[in-house]
């Protein structure tokens, strides 16, 4: 046995190594136009990425055509450099950079030199492109956007860099990859795919024919069309309200969970990012580190939502037993939670209950509810960690798993947070009483909030919110057609929506409310907070609006959010209004909240935050969870103010 196994395995070896060339050598042809890569001439044809529609069917993102200038570095032969250089408006360091950097790409493959040209600057180079040996022109598509709105959602199409190209084959030196939005999310499907065409050479590197009588040559397929769930119109309009503002504004279709705007403001005209000067515009914008214009708000700023958490200390409270609808506490303008450590509350006073707890927006109520939540159970840990997953359930503390690219997931404290930061212990309610109103280590994104808004108008469900409607010839994820429930039972809804109802009736929103059309909303007022020359200051408030429309079988759930705004039925709110009813009713009545709001400018708020000459400024509560959890730690309780 031992004499033949040694024999035997040469031999295993030997017939696998002769079948295996057998294959690449008579078989298999692909490798040998890798071999002839000196006689082949490889051609792409690149196909139209899909169009985007709104969900009515409008278009929103078209293509326009574009050219590229490529280059096969080893074909250049003798041309004239400064001519060259003239036509296409570049410098000749620039041109040895370009010539320098194709080179280390590949020496015999084409790659990108000179990115889309328009029709004028194709027109002069394709006079004399004779001239020029190594030198050929590309057509691609470049996107061609109908209206001056929806940049965050659209995204923006870029070149691939070498780390792309090393991590997917399919992309080559020049080519062109959806980025942010839409354009990244559903990239795939939106670039179709590439044809490819072999060109055999002769020895003077002249094209004589297709390769192989085109074995190996492939038809570009065109990009799928996609249609969003954005309504164009509503969101065009949501970027005009927030004109002079800072922050953001989501919609959603309670009953679907499909994204009817998504609003960042301040934002940009997405045609800036097409183009030659694609790349210096995008600079610009991205150095912009004061507006902040491609950081999209909407998804990534994580705030303390204030009194519209109030909706949630409530619904808690029911599920919990600790209180019912008729349950009543006694407010004096506060809520003291131990010595010297006073909550303030504007609310009128009183005895208050859950209904008009929540149109009076009652700080000390909802405290209280918060505070029998914790301490129904033995410990404070267990308390808080039963609250922390009701918490979760309402998709707050982690990714919601939208279809678009960013997200943050925004904080919901444990008590694992609580130790870490009290290792000593002694912490309990009263130590983070903060939370029942929505200040505390509480932050949220604007898109939980809406989607907040969107459970309570499904009294106990949600959709995971999306931007995507129809795709052509594909199917939808179905993770956004499956229901999510909450601890919460969907009885204890009524009774809050019946006050969120009378917010607009007798509450913090009364006088913002249309004719004909029941809005049930929450406002609020999230202090903010800032560090300027290493000391603590207070900023403007934001101002905080949610709300949802009509009262029974909704169909739009909203939430804004305008930093820097002061109290919430001063900005947030109005803006708000405006979107539901031009949602909902297609044209606008309160022209009155219309024209303060288009004319309204918070610029002057901003420039506070603008660091003098010889200040050192560092913005907290605004966007670094981080710092501002340290805040909110540290900071006296009896600071917290009424969040109207």
């Amino acid at each position: 046995m031992r004499k033949t196994f040694l024999p035997t395995l040469i031999i295993v070896a030997s017939v696998i190594l002769i079948l295996r060339l057998f294959y690449l050598q008579v078989i298999d042809d692909t490798l040998k136009i890798k071999s002839e890569n000196n006689a082949i001439k490889i051609k792409y044809d690149f196909p139209e990425r899909g169009y985007i529609y709104d969900r009515y069917g409008k278009l929103l993102v078209a293509n326009q055509p574009s050219y590229d200038i490529m280059v096969v570095p080893n074909e250049i032969k003798r041309i004239d450099t400064l001519e060259f250089c003239s036509i296409l408006d570049i410098t000749k360091k620039e041109f040895i950079e370009k010539i320098e950097k194709a080179k280390i790409y590949s020496p015999r493959l084409p790659s990108l030199f000179l990115a889309q040209l328009n029709k004028m600057e194709f027109a002069a180079f394709q006079e004399k492109i004779r001239k020029y040996n190594g030198f050929y022109i590309q057509k691609r598509s470049l996107r061609e956007y109908q209206g001056k709105f929806g940049a965050n959602v659209f995204g923006f199409i870029t070149q691939v860099n070498d780390k792309i190209i090393d991590k997917n084959p399919y992309y080559k030196s020049g080519d062109l990859i959806g980025r942010q939005g839409v354009e990244e999310a559903y990239e795939e499907i939106l670039r179709g795919r590439k044809g490819v065409k072999y060109i055999l050479k002769d020895k003077h590197n002249k094209e004589i024919g297709s390769y192989k009588e085109g074995k190996f040559d492939t038809i570009s397929q065109q990009g799928s069309d996609i249609t969003l769930s954005i309504d164009g119109a509503l969101q065009q309009y949501g970027e005009e309200l927030m004109v002079n503002k800072r922050g953001g504004i989501v919609a959603i279709e309670p009953k679907t969970g499909e994204i009817l705007a998504l609003v960042t403001a301040p934002s940009y005209d997405p045609a800036v990012l097409v183009g030659r000067q694609r790349s210096k515009n995008y600079t610009k914008l991205y150095n912009d580190s004061i507006a902040k214009p491609l950081f999209d708000r909407g998804l990534l700023a994580e705030y303390p939502p204030g009194s519209p958490f109030k909706i949630l200390t409530g619904l808690v409270g029911l599920q919990e037993n600790v209180v019912t609808p008729e349950t009543s506490f006694m407010c004096h303008h506060g809520f003291s939670y131990g010595r010297g450590a006073f909550m303030k509350c504007h609310c009128p006073g009183g005895v208050i209950k859950l209904h008009n707890g929540i149109y009076k927006s009652c700080n000390a109520y909802f405290a209280n509810v918060y505070k029998r939540t914790i301490e129904k159970y033995n410990k404070p840990k267990d308390g808080v960690d039963q609250w922390y997953k009701h918490m979760k359930s309402f998709g707050l503390g982690q990714f919601l798993g939208y279809d678009l690219p960013p997200g943050r997931k925004g904080h919901i404290p444990s008590s694992k947070f609580y130790d870490h930061y009290y290792p000593n212990g002694g912490w309990r309610s009263s130590t983070i009483i903060s939370n029942s109103i929505g200040q505390g280590e509480v932050l949220m994104t604007p898109i939980q909030l809406a989607n907040m808004m969107a459970i309570v108008a499904n009294k106990g469900y949600y959709y995971t919110p999306h931007v995507i409607k129809k795709i052509k010839g594909h199917q939808i994820d179905s993770k956004y057609t499956t229901r999510h429930y909450t601890t919460v039972n969907s009885r204890h809804f009524e009774p809050v929506i019946n006050g969120l109802f009378d917010v607009y009736n007798m509450g913090t929103a009364a006088g913002l409310g249309v004719e004909g059309l029941e809005i049930c909303g929450k406002t609020g007022t999230a202090e903010n907070f800032t560090k300027l020359n290493g000391k603590r200051v207070k900023l403007q408030d934001h101002s905080i609006f949610v709300a949802f429309a009509p009262r029974h079988n909704p169909k739009i759930a909203i939430a804004v959010f305008v930093e820097n705004g002061y109290w919430g039925n001063r900005w947030a709110g109005p803006i708000a209004t405006l979107m539901i009813e031009k949602y909902i009713n297609k044209k606008i009545t309160r022209t009155d909240l219309e024209k303060r709001m288009l004319e309204g400018n918070l610029n002057g708020e901003y420039a506070k935050l603008y660091p003098k000459k010889g200040d050192s400024f560092l913005p907290l509560l605004t966007y670094s969870k981080q710092d501002s959890l340290r805040l909110n730690l540290t900071k006296p309780k009896d600071s917290v103010k009424k969040n109207k």
